[in-house]
């Protein structure tokens, strides 16, 4: 019309195509958008670490403590997490253990010519324990006696006390060993030689019965025998041994020169002290990973406060050293520590001196990121009166939490108390099934958990026990029923075993015993609450079979009625 042409229609904007043409865009649009949303996630996936090993929990140790925004824990007085629990078990290092077959037997050559008398002769002779024979024979029928242990290392033999007695130690793991550690032992051989001048061993002492050849790690020297290769070996020096001498002495700064030169932080008050053992370690770590950051040595206080939870009076008791619950020795080597009363020593002979300053922090809001460039000698955080501000671990929250890594892997458990857990395993020749039953306060609160005692009792637990455990087993009971006896109906079964059965491995004739005393100034120390669970908690993971109350005993939520999907979330 009017010479204009008309608009020609073409078929995508038919009438009848326009709701097709819909649908094609807004798949189109969502596909678009799904696509953004995939590769926003793979972005995210692919840079996001966690701050701290802690949010991997074991499957075996439930969470120990939630640290919010607001400061909140979840704190129960179960063992606390340390370095070793995140430690992935490297197969590889493990790997190397040594066969019989890698046990060359050597027999000494004999002509037909040898005369009785001269065998006679040799047979009255004192035994020598650094014979290869002797060795040999030593190390082959360790491997043959103990089935469920891999041997890594062996020593070289020393005589023992008698003429026919020799000591030898050896690094070891059990089979089925779950935890990233090796296991030292050393034990009495009695040996015998026949009139033909042939040797066999007689028996094999107890745990740590070779006193003689218990010595002290030596990088230098080189073991007996082994077959682990030199990458290997600096994977194993990574790891605890334990059953090794502890040198957990205080380090000191060689010169007044070298104090002078040093950077040092230290934290001072707070509302810390006397809580848990999960909150202590929370804050503690927190301090460590702050003074790395900033490269700087830390002043920590080794005297701890044990929370009433832990102790027999029920109160909180003031004292403890923190050699009686965690591994110096690894710290000190590993990071740049000093105790706070040898630092405040030095700082008082050489801080006017050679004019050294300190620089006060007295709100914790004050991040690390602020104080890297602080020049003085001495950073001091001051904590307050006001709780929860006042608690060391508020450092580390906000934005230092993706900056400042709590260092983890610096804090190990006592070595002490690792080898009573060592020795209880030895003693059941780490061939056992252990079971964790939950009693105590929870079973008498019937509102939170109502089927508990019931699922708790002998009947109960015979019944439940027969589809996981075979009959006839050693089973070690970890628990907090104080009266043991209650369990004897299950001893029809099972060859059952309490943590108070081993009793000597910490009463005063005992190697932990003497040592801590020494720790502690020559006064005898107290195996506490906090240590009776550490001990208890872990003879149970290295069970073969562990069987836990909650989830495999009972129905019961491990923290109260309604809240199985919580604390599994």
């Amino acid at each position: 019309m009017l010479g204009r042409p008309g608009l020609s229609r073409t078929g995508s904007f038919r009438p009848e195509n326009l709701g097709q043409n819909a649908l094609h865009m807004i798949g189109n649009l969502c596909f678009t958008i799904f696509v953004i949303g995939v590769l926003v996630f793979t972005i995210i996936a692919a840079t996001y670490e966690p701050e701290d090993p802690l949010f991997h929990p074991s499957t075996k140790l439930t969470t120990f403590l939630t640290s919010t925004s607001n400061a909140t824990f979840q704190s129960d007085n179960t063992v606390v997490k340390t370095g070793e629990d995140f430690m992935a078990a490297n197969q590889t290092a493990f790997a190397a253990f040594i066969n019989v077959t890698d046990v060359v037997e050597i027999k000494e050559e004999r002509t037909d010519q040898t005369s009785s008398s001269e065998c006679e002769g040799d047979s009255r002779k004192p035994l020598n324990c650094r014979d290869p024979e002797v060795f040999h024979l030593m190390m082959k029928e360790a491997i043959e006696r103990f089935k469920d242990i891999h041997f890594y290392r062996f020593g070289k033999p020393a005589p023992g006390p008698e003429e026919n007695t020799c000591d030898m130690a050896w690094r070891f793991r059990p089979k089925e060993g779950k935890t990233a550690a090796f296991y030292k032992d050393y034990r009495r051989f009695v040996i015998n030689r026949s009139e033909n001048c042939t040797i066999s061993v007689v028996s094999i002492g107890d745990y740590h019965s070779g006193v003689n050849a218990r010595k002290r790690k030596n990088k230098n020297q080189k073991p007996g025998f082994e077959k682990t290769s030199g990458k290997q070996e600096q994977v194993v020096a990574a790891l605890p041994v334990v059953g090794e001498t502890v040198n957990d002495s205080l380090p000191v700064v060689e010169s007044e020169n070298a104090f002078s030169h040093g950077k040092y932080l230290i934290y001072v008050g707070g509302g810390d002290r006397c809580k848990s053992m999960n909150h202590y370690l929370w804050s503690f770590l927190c301090a460590l990973g702050e003074a790395q950051y900033l490269n700087r040595t830390l002043v920590m206080d080794l005297k701890l406060c044990l929370s009433s939870i832990y102790t027999s009076s029920n109160q909180d008791e003031e004292g403890k050293d923190f050699r009686f619950y965690f591994d110096f020795e690894h710290l000190k080597e590993a990071a740049s520590v000093l105790d706070h009363e040898q630092f405040w020593q030095d700082w008082n002979k050489w801080q006017k001196k050679d004019g050294l300053s300190l620089h006060l922090v007295e709100d914790f809001r004050v991040t690390p990121m602020k104080l890297s460039e602080v020049k003085d000698s001495l950073i001091m955080r001051k904590f307050g009166l006001v709780e929860p501000d006042n608690y060391w671990y508020r450092v580390c929250e906000g934005e230092t939490e993706s900056v400042v890594q709590r260092p983890w892997h610096l804090v190990w458990k006592s070595r002490r108390l690792m080898d009573i857990v060592s020795a209880i395993a030895s003693k059941l020749n780490w061939d056992y099934d252990s079971v964790h039953i939950v009693r105590g306060e929870k079973a008498r609160n019937r509102d939170l958990w109502p089927n508990l005692v019931q699922d708790t009792s002998p009947d109960a637990l015979i019944s439940t026990l027969q589809n996981k455990i075979e009959d006839g087993r050693n089973v070690y009971i970890a628990t907090n029923e104080p009266d043991t006896p209650f369990f004897d109906p299950l001893k029809d079964k099972y060859s059952t075993h309490f943590l108070d059965e081993y009793k000597d491995l910490w009463d005063e004739n005992s190697e932990w015993y003497s040592e801590t005393k020494n720790l502690n100034n020559g006064v005898p120390v107290e195996f506490d609450g906090y240590m009776r669970v550490s001990v208890d908690t872990e003879v149970f993971l290295r069970g073969k079979k562990q069987i836990e109350t909650f989830n495999e005993l009972t129905n019961d939520c491990k923290d109260g009625i309604n809240t199985c999907n919580t604390a599994s979330s």
